[in-house]
Order: structure tokens, then sequence, then C-alpha cells
């Protein structure tokens, strides 16, 4: 009988502890979606002049709304933004948390810059798309696979890049061992992590919690109240399945996603490129060397849409 009490409370313990882990990591309300405060933090204050131009220019800036539903059935919801016609198309992931006019102020500025469209996607839980679950990646990868598919069924002969930033960044590199059109010619990952975990224990650490004491909690809160498996897959694994030639972008000085979860992700030398930018927070690379970055991105874009642009062997670099 002692055992048996003592199990429930176990069973319990999880449950309860787990549904706390679920709503404070991965539930995401309905409620102030839309009001994602931009660049609050101090560290963005040496560029915040330049923050506020582009971030106002992208916001100004004439849009389509796109609506897609999920494998799942969610209503998700994406900004389209045209140059010209049959020019390739940047789809861009934005990271947790977060909105696409944030994390993509300056990279829609880039996109525009090499004549390219423009669909930044917000995530499922995130803005105006349904869905009340963050899965770090293991169930967006999915939305990202749709959402190339939408793109390669109206824009037939458009070449295709996709682009995350942080959460967004693993997300398209989860993707890319998934069974993406062939009009996908390559992908910009900007400051990802590794893996879920990875990342979840790091931030317990960082909350002076024993992440090895969190870890069951969150596994029970993923599965039973978000209804995933949160070990299902991650960026490293999936990068070195993929067919798709990637551009790594990391901040040495990265606060939240340490760069060295991005050189993890890079054991894949025949079709990853890493770069990383020296004192660059977590993804401050394109506000703290604009130039290299706008370089960086456009010689890989360049090779990408390239037929055998990227002869095997030859992505591989850590600059």
């Amino acid at each position: 009988m002692v055992l048996i009490l003592i199990l429930c409370f176990l069973i319990l313990l999880l449950l309860s502890g787990g549904y706390y882990v679920y709503r404070v990591a991965f539930f995401s309300p309905k409620k102030g979606r839309d009001k994602i405060s931009a660049f609050s933090s101090h560290k963005y204050d040496p560029y915040r002049k330049e923050i506020n131009r582009v971030y106002c220019q992208l916001s100004a800036r004439v849009c389509e709304d796109v609506t897609i539903e999920s494998y799942d059935g969610l209503k998700l919801y994406g900004r389209y933004y045209q140059v010209r016609e049959g020019a390739p198309l940047d789809i861009g992931f934005h990271g947790y948390r977060s909105s696409a006019l944030t994390d993509f102020a300056g990279g829609s500025e880039l996109s525009f810059s090499m004549g390219h469209n423009l669909l930044l996607v917000d995530q499922r839980a995130h803005g105006k798309s349904e869905g009340r679950t963050i899965a770090f990646g293991i169930q967006e990868r999915w939305d990202v696979v749709s959402w190339a598919n939408y793109a390669a069924k109206r824009w037939e002969n458009a070449d295709i890049l996709l682009y995350g930033v942080s959460m967004g960044a693993a997300t398209v590199l989860m993707a890319s061992e998934l069974n993406l059109p062939k009009n996908v010619k390559g992908i910009i990952a900007d400051c990802p992590y590794s893996s879920p975990k990875a990342i979840i224990r790091k931030v317990a650490r960082d909350m002076h919690l024993p992440d090895w004491l969190a870890w069951p909690f969150v596994k029970v809160g993923a599965k039973v109240y978000g209804g995933f498996d949160i070990d299902e897959t991650d960026a490293a694994r999936a990068v070195r399945r993929t067919r798709v030639p990637i551009l790594i972008i990391h901040g040495e000085n990265d606060s939240f996603v340490p760069c060295e979860m991005s050189d993890i992700v890079s054991e894949n030398p025949a079709l990853v490129t890493r770069c990383t930018f020296p004192n660059a927070d977590h993804g401050f690379s394109y506000l703290v060397d604009t130039p290299r970055y706008r370089k960086i991105v456009t010689e890989f874009v360049e090779k990408a849409l390239t037929p055998k642009g990227f002869p095997s062997g030859e992505a591989g670099k850590n600059l």
C-alpha cells in the first residue's frame, strides 16, 4: 500500500511539475501575441537608430496577407512582399516568442537589395497564426515544409531560400532533411541551437536550476500537455542528412545560444558553411558588421542559385 501511495505521489509530482513547465516554456496565450516588445533590451542601444530605421521601413512596406493550413489543421499567417515577378523568394522564420517584423528588420533589407521577393511567416502559436504550443522546432519543421510547398505551387519557377533566426534557424535546419520541394535551393540559419534539449537545459542552468532534475518535467510537459516528443529530432541530426546547401551564421559573444552549438550543427562539411562574427550577441551579427554579413549572404545565395554552384566538398568552411 505504501509503495502504491509513493508511486501515485511521484506520478502526481511529474504531472503537476510537467504542467508548470509546459505553461512556462511551451504554452503561448493568444492575448498579447501581436504586441511583442521590439528591441527593448539595452543591448540594442548602440544600434537603436539603425534598428528603428529598418524596422519602421519594413512595417510601412506594402504587403499581401497570406494564410495556409498546417499539417495538423492550424491556420498559419504570413506577409508577402513582392519586389518583382519571378524573382527568387526568401521565406523567413522568426525566433522564440518573437515576431517576423522584429527578427527580419535587417534581413528583409538584405533580401530586397538582392532583388528577392520575401515571405515572412508568423510561426505557429505566434502573431496571427493559430496554435497554443511552441514546440522548439519539433512541430514547426513540418510548417516549413507546408510553407515551401505553398510557395512552390504558387510561384512554380521561383527559386526558394529558407531563412531562420534563433528558434527559426533551428527550425529550418530541422526541416532540411525532410521532403522539401526542389525549388528550395539553400538555407540560411542565423544563431541556431543544436537541439531543443541543449537550449532548454542551458536556460535551466542560467536560471540556477539543476538541468538534470528539470529535464524529466520538460519531457512530461511537452509530451502530455504539448502533444510532442521534445527529443524527436534536432538540428544537428537533420543537417547530417540534408541535401540542401546551408549557411550558418553565429555571433561569437552569443549570451543566449552559445556559439559552440552551431559548430555542433555544422558536421556536414560537404554542404555547410559556418561564419562567426566577433563581438556579436544573439542575433546581432547583421548589426555588428553589416557589410561582412551582406557579403557572406550574397555570395552564398549566388552560389546556391547557380546550377552546381556547390560542388561536393566546396561548401564546408568555417570563417
